[in-house]
């Protein structure tokens, strides 16, 4: 035990399985990148999803620079003002969270933009050999993302440490999940514009006005939708979830330095745990990776199981490594429990969503029965099945919040988030594997390869729409206990106003505490509001140069011409940077700026107006709002495009059907919901939770009233 409890030793461990983790997703590239890429017109198709892809990142990740080095910049200000008490350390966790977040995001679009076309080929072969090959990639992003994290954590954990008091250290890594939530919030928001714009514009001129099929190489926008679903679901998602998976851990060492319901004695070990826990779910991630397989002519059903396989086994091992740990570390059975219900907790979100959302089940299916209606009947029913499955999800955080708070404090709300996030190494694969499955039906469309490929592909396809869906709402899952727990320090954090009980600083009744509920209960209607008419005004852009294209370029519709595909790029990526910072300056700014007047207030007639009660309140009412729509978005938007998928398999008349056309209106209503507000909005209150733990320091020198 000795050797587990000296945190060096601990730090040797965590860097090793990191170096281990790099080397699986570099030897898992080059696995990829050896297979078959196809035929000369496969490979024109992938290059140019390629350059759309690397053009818009580049372009995006300038324009989020400026960011990185204005808030940099504060941060150093900030840290040479005595009264703020802020360490300038901040500001370097700050650049280091934004750049591995962002080298995460890249990792995670370079291998999906090449691995699409070899999984295209790999499909002309066998489904298995397909399945393989797209999974492999989202095991190269997944392993990534979880070694990049705790390649960093413990990195800056141990200089910190070592350099500045507990409190002081654990206050300046905070400043490494403010950095990679501030790239994720662009990545997510910037690049979900891109990618729904593309799509809705492609599928009502393409679908519903021409009657071509979907990823049709007549249709001008084709190779903007299929550059969207890799810098929106691959390279933005793998920006979201490192950070959940970041500030997780930063949220449980901030509590066990602080205290958060553990002993004194128990610090040491309340800081290695999260670290070991995390550690163990990457190695045994890795391990599941190798359990995915299936056969030929497999059934959608059978597809799930060989996902779920890796997933369950994995979740099974890491319940062992937790306790285990817990019992070597001897932090008691009521930590290890607090843990253990955050990994069962993640577990079923995972499951009560692909239930809301998948074509094997009745929600959806009866969704696609209802597209006989219409369009109208459609867009109610979808709605009214994405507010119903909110009831599942936010009862299995309430129970877990419950059991890991009467467990061990405040400190087993945060080792329950990193519980549910310990699996990542194997639930983001399952996640990122989608867009690359996608992306390859469109080549096997586009090259006009064999119907036995396509059918194979549009499997493959199928199956990622709701690993897509599950993904999404293990992500809004771990989001909301991430922010819980990042709340819980901060709150946790303020104690240095010398308040003689952290676990209750506010009176419910004070006027200012109400009026932060209501203004944190907005944000996510106003953030989701501002990212919907973004996808809805580059969407009109693209349907434009569409119908323009059509008229204009003779032989389009014959396959005599062919479209220019760089315009509709071109709009996307304009549309999508010039539009994405609105939203994530929003949420920068309005932590900021309460804690601004917060602090002015103090000792003035403002504070009777707005104080630190009115910061809590924004947190927790934009934790409650948003959780609860984000849901409902993600759940609504995948039950539609399930409907529509599981109609054009054959289903109440198949493809160009009425109920078809019906769906397929549904599905455009949900695009926007399942991939630009839905996931944006986890990042959202993961981003005013981690910049108000960040200036904690400030706000814990003003008193409460």
């Amino acid at each position: 035990m000795e050797f587990i409890i000296n945190s060096s030793n601990v730090n040797f461990i965590v860097l090793a399985a990191s170096v281990i983790g790099l080397g699986f997703a570099w030897y898992q590239r080059r696995w990829v990148l050896a297979q078959d890429p196809g035929n000369e017109r496969m490979i024109h198709i992938s290059r140019a999803i390629q350059k759309g892809a690397q053009a818009f990142l580049s372009r995006q990740y300038r324009a989020i620079a400026v960011l990185v080095v204005g808030v940099t910049i504060m941060l150093l200000v900030l840290s040479v003002i005595p009264a703020t008490h802020m360490s300038p350390w901040t500001a370097l966790a700050f650049v280091s969270g934004a750049l591995a977040s962002g080298v995460a995001g890249y990792i995670g679009m370079y291998i999906a933009v090449r691995a699409n076309v070899r999984t295209t080929q790999a499909a002309s072969e066998s489904l298995n050999q397909g399945l393989r090959v797209a999974f492999a990639s989202g095991t190269v992003m997944s392993t990534s993302v979880v070694a990049l994290a705790l390649l960093g954590i413990s990195i800056l954990f141990l200089f910190f440490t070592n350099t500045l008091s507990p409190h002081e250290a654990v206050s300046a890594l905070a400043g490494f999940g403010f950095g990679g939530t501030s790239i994720a919030i662009f990545a997510r928001v910037g690049g979900g514009i891109y990618t729904k714009a593309a799509d809705v514009g492609a599928d009502l001129v393409g679908k519903t006005e021409a009657g071509i099929p979907e990823d049709d190489p007549r249709n001008p926008a084709t190779i903007a939708d299929n550059v969207g679903d890799n810098v929106g679901d691959v390279a933005g998602m793998g920006s979201d979830l490192f950070e959940s998976y970041a500030s997780s851990i930063i949220a449980a060492l901030t509590l066990a330095t602080l205290g958060g319901g553990l002993a004194p004695d128990k610090m040491i070990a309340g800081q290695i745990f999260p670290l070991l826990v995390a550690t163990s779910g990457l190695l045994i991630g890795i391990w599941a990776t190798f359990l995915v397989r299936t056969k030929e002519n497999a059934t959608q059903v059978m597809l799930l199981g060989s996902l779920r396989r890796g997933v369950y086994a994995a979740s099974i091992g890491i319940g062992i490594a937790i306790v285990l740990l817990g019992l070597a570390l001897d932090l008691g059975w009521g930590v290890i429990i607090a843990t253990l219900s955050g990994l069962a907790g993640g577990v079923l979100i995972g499951f009560f969503t692909e239930y809301f959302t998948a074509d094997t089940y009745r929600p959806t299916k009866d969704l696609s029965e209802s597209a006989q209606g219409g369009a109208g009947i459609v867009v109610i029913r979808g709605l009214a099945l994405g507010m119903f499955s909110t009831i599942a999800p936010v009862m299995v955080v309430v129970v877990v919040t419950l059991v890991a708070t009467a467990a061990a404090g405040l400190y087993g709300v945060a080792v329950a988030a990193v519980g549910m996030l310990a699996t990542l190494g194997i639930t983001l694969a399952t996640d990122a594997y989608g867009p690359v499955a996608d992306n390859a039906g469109g080549i096997a469309e586009m090259s006009e390869l064999d119907a036995d490929v396509r059918k194979r592909t549009d499997a493959l396809d199928s199956l990622g729409n709701t690993t897509a869906a599950t993904g999404k709402g293990f992500a809004i899952g771990s989001a909301a206990m991430t922010a819980l727990a990042l709340n819980a320090a901060f709150i946790t954090a303020l104690q240095g106003a010398g308040a003689s009980n952290t676990a209750f600083l506010v009176n419910v009744l004070d006027s200012r505490f109400i009026t932060g509920l209501f203004m944190g209960a907005l944000l996510p209607f106003l953030f989701s509001a501002l990212t919907m008419l973004a996808v809805g005004n580059a969407a009109q852009k693209i349907v434009e140069e569409v119908r323009r294209q059509f008229r204009e370029i003779p032989g389009i519709m014959q396959g005599a011409a062919e479209p220019d595909y760089e315009a509709c790029v071109g709009i996307s990526t304009n549309s999508a940077i010039r539009q994405m910072i609105l939203p994530g300056l929003l949420a920068v700014a309005v932590p900021i700026v309460l804690a601004v007047l917060a602090i002015v207030g103090q000792d003035n007639t403002l504070g009777q107006f707005i104080g630190r009660e009115t910061l809590i309140g924004m947190l927790v009412g934009s934790l409650l709002s948003a959780f609860m729509l984000s849901v409902m978005m993600a759940n609504a938007g995948g039950a539609w495009d399930n409907a529509k998928k599981y109609i054009e398999s054959g289903n109440y008349g198949g493809k160009g059907s009425d109920a078809h056309k019906a769906a397929v209106v549904g599905d455009t209503v949900g695009d926007p919901f399942k991939d630009t507000s839905g996931p944006s909005l986890n990042i959202l209150i993961k981003l005013l939770a981690i910049v108000a733990l960040v200036i904690a320091p400030l706000l814990a020198q003003t008193p409460l009233t």
